[in-house]
């Protein structure tokens, strides 16, 4: 399968233009219909004009594609960049009116130092930034977009230069709310609430925020937001007019703006600089290996090239003001799903973006500013939900600290502080929990004797040694850069006093990608290292030799599996190659598989295994982790690729997994009580109807309702995205036995 990918991989440059410009011209399409409404409301929250994020996703199409190291990426700006010229305009306002000229030359600054660390190759550097740092410093920008657009979506207004304020004002003026803003707002947040829900095939023309924007249109007219007027609403007036609506210019040549460098001697201006180049970079080199990892044909991007193209795209819009450019993960994401092949499809969607602000113009100055924050405000919360603590606790508390210390301290003082003392908060912590004074923790950093070494069969030992934490990942990263593509290597972390979260991070990816050239990787030497957390990636130390105990619920499973003669073990397996066979993980980064429960039907001859999976849904810094408990079924028969789930299944990450299959629903005119309970999807719909016989049809009428997948020979079984409990383990076990009993 893999060899076949390699094979049809599109060809580069004009090659791949002439021979796949309808697929990418088509992809573009969605994409620019995306990038249009979100790119003016990026420009609008980060306090810029409306047509720098135009001039940015144009630049970021048309120039970047003339020189980039990725394949299939989109730039553009992006929700990261908010902060950074939010940031600038703050700190260089110095009541001239250039505010936004003076943050266009920081622009083209690190541009071009941008540009200095991707000739140089530092492209690596963005691996030394703490994880739960960066996850900090997002989340800040989600708060600061959440507190500024939450008054433009409620029409009020908050004069405090202070984030917290801004947000206690959002609570303070509820009272003072424009209704006819609100319902415009309100509408918008809705749609984007509900959008992957709605399966009419004319509403997924469009995609959501295009929704937003074309369905406030009509209530601007209703309201008439034309003329300075008062509406009367529960007896209590409020104004409506132009001031509501988007401000664009009339022609694209009145937008451009330049860069003024009067303030380039400033600790301000640098200031500025450095936040933009370290955010942007970090921000567009995390993306760029997230693209890497969902592109069909499982091509590398060349991260150091990358860096380069998006520094010379950067300089180039501040010259005419634009915003920096980063690689845009939801974007990219897009762009594969709707088939692109090759970077032409992101040239196609900036030129097309720079065809519909022409054409489309005089229908965005109808559109009312509301709708571009409502978007913002959705965004924001998104970087910054509960969820996102949650998840950050799930990795070990000390993450938590690390991710709430970041966040508090950006909040305060600003992006650049944040960051660095992120990382200070980070290091003081590892040296604590190493228990090593300042001397003889940084020696076992630099100097810790870590080890590549070649046996006589080809394969490779990676001895790691001392303390693992994201300083020493640039140094791993050289050894690792000595072993060839397909070997087998094993990584002994026996002799580390501390293995930190990053650097775990880090090792994973590798073992993905050397698994993905045909290499065995294995992680060992962790039995005697104690976490706070159960994650597979948290931060680990070895103060002494006790290993592990088992949890409460791992004691039943090996009970369980002590008493029926099946085979259990607790331990990380990371080869789950297998699971990649099912649609549902074909699209979703596993990060293991563990308490791995296996037997056999041995009247059937047929084998199962029951194990936690631990998948991401999402990329990069907005990914989300899941935890569930499935069963894989081999039934040693062919049988029909379908997928069979409760008919209008409210989870979300059902709804994203059927989103792009192509797949049809598959309804059957005997049995209405099943069709109306079970949405039944496959690509060979003959094989589907001959295979779903009477029988197998009641038995699913009979039974549990799970998410059930065949692959052609084999079957995943899953409930809910959560971990079974051992009574639950046991009805999975009875429901695939009866199945394969059926199938049999």
């Amino acid at each position: 399968m893999e060899d076949k990918q390699i094979e049809n991989t599109p060809k580069n440059g004009i090659q791949g233009l002439i021979k796949n410009w309808q697929s990418d011209l088509i992809a573009a399409v969605s994409v620019a219909l995306i990038a249009l409404p979100l790119s003016l409301g990026i420009a609008l929250a980060a306090g810029a004009p409306a047509m720098s994020g135009i001039f940015s996703a144009i630049i970021g199409g048309v120039v970047t594609t003339l020189y980039r190291g990725g394949h299939i990426s989109v730039n553009g700006p992006a929700k990261g960049v908010i902060g950074v010229i939010l940031l600038g305009i703050t700190l260089m306002d110095d009541g001239t009116g250039q505010a936004f000229n003076y943050v266009l030359a920081a622009v083209v600054v690190s541009g071009a130092l941008q540009m200095l660390l991707g000739i140089l190759k530092l492209g690596r550097l963005a691996d030394i930034f703490h994880s739960s740092v960066i996850h900090g410093i997002l989340a800040a920008i989600g708060i600061i977009i959440f507190a500024k657009q939450i008054h433009v979506a409620m029409g009020t207004h908050s004069d405090s230069p202070s984030i917290i304020q801004n947000l206690i004002d959002a609570v303070l003026y509820l009272p003072q709310a424009n209704p006819f803003v609100v319902i415009i707002a309100l509408t918008g947040l809705l749609l984007l609430l509900f959008y992957s829900k709605i399966s009419n095939r004319f509403f997924q023309l469009l995609p959501a925020p295009m929704w937003v924007i074309a369905l406030s249109i009509p209530l601007v007219y209703i309201f008439n937001f034309f003329d300075e007027h008062t509406l009367s609403f529960f007896g209590k007036a409020y104004k409506v007019g132009p001031e509501l609506l988007l401000d664009i210019p009339d022609t694209i040549t009145d937008s451009i703006m330049h860069p003024n460098f009067s303030k380039i001697n400033t600790i301000e201006f640098w200031t500025t600089v450095f936040s933009m180049l370290i955010i942007t970079s970090i921000e567009s080199l995390a993306i760029a290996k997230a693209v890497d990892k969902i592109d069909p044909y499982k091509r590398k991007t060349d991260l150091n090239k990358d860096l380069t193209g998006i520094g010379l795209s950067t300089m180039v819009a501040g010259l005419i003001g634009g915003l920096p450019i980063i690689a845009v993960i939801i974007r990219s994401t897009v762009n594969i799903h709707n088939g692109a092949k090759t970077k032409w499809s992101n040239m196609y969607q900036g030129l097309l973006l720079l065809l519909f602000i022409v054409v489309l113009s005089p229908i965005m100055r109808q559109v009312p500013l509301c709708a571009f924050a409502i978007l913002l405000v959705y965004t924001g919360f998104k970087l910054a939900s509960p969820s996102v603590f949650k998840q950050s606790y799930n990795q070990g508390t000390e993450q938590l600290i690390f991710f709430i210390g970041t966040m508090v301290l950006t909040l305060y003082t600003n992006l650049l502080i944040g960051l660095l003392g992120g990382l200070l908060l980070a290091l003081v912590t590892h040296m604590l929990l190493a228990k090593l004074s300042i001397p003889e923790f940084f020696k076992m950093v630099y100097k810790s004797r870590t080890k590549l070494m070649k046996r006589p069969d080809g394969s490779f030992d990676l001895k790691i040694r001392g303390i693992a934490n994201f300083l020493g990942i640039i140094k791993v990263d050289k050894l690792v850069a000595q072993i060839p593509s397909g070997a087998d290597v094993n990584i002994d972390l026996s002799e580390t006093r501390l293995v930190g979260m990053t650097y775990m991070d880090y090792l994973v990816e590798y073992l993905k990608t050397q698994r993905a050239t045909g290499g065995k990787v294995f992680i060992t030497g962790l039995d005697s290292h104690v976490s706070s957390s159960t994650h597979n990636r948290a931060l680990k130390i070895s103060l002494t030799s006790a290993a592990s105990k088992l949890s409460q619920r791992q004691k039943r499973l090996r009970n369980l599996a002590t008493e029926k003669d099946y085979e259990y073990t607790n331990q990380v397996d990371w080869n789950t190659i297998y699971l990649k066979k099912f649609h549902f993980f074909e699209i979703r980064p596993i990060e293991r598989k563990y308490n791995c429960l296996t037997g056999t039907f041995k009247n059937l001859n047929i084998s199962w295994e029951i194990a936690d999976v631990t998948f991401n849904e999402g990329q990069a810094f907005t990914a989300e982790t899941f935890n569930t408990t499935l069963m894989v079924l081999k039934l040693n028969k062919k049988i029909p690729v379908f997928t069979i789930e409760k008919e209008g299944v409210i989870e979300k990450i059902f709804d994203r997994v059927m989103a792009f299959t192509g797949y049809k629903d598959i309804d059957f005119d005997m049995y209405p009580d099943f069709s109306k309970k079970f949405l039944l999807k496959g690509n060979n719909e003959a094989e589907i109807r001959s295979f779903f016989t009477d029988e197998i049809i009641r038995f699913f009428e009979n039974h549990q309702i799970y998410h059930l997948e065949s692959n052609g020979e084999a079957l995943i079984i899953f409930d809910k995205i959560k971990l079974a409990r051992t009574d639950e383990t046991i009805a999975f076990i009875d429901y695939g036995k009866e199945l394969a009993t059926l199938l049999n």
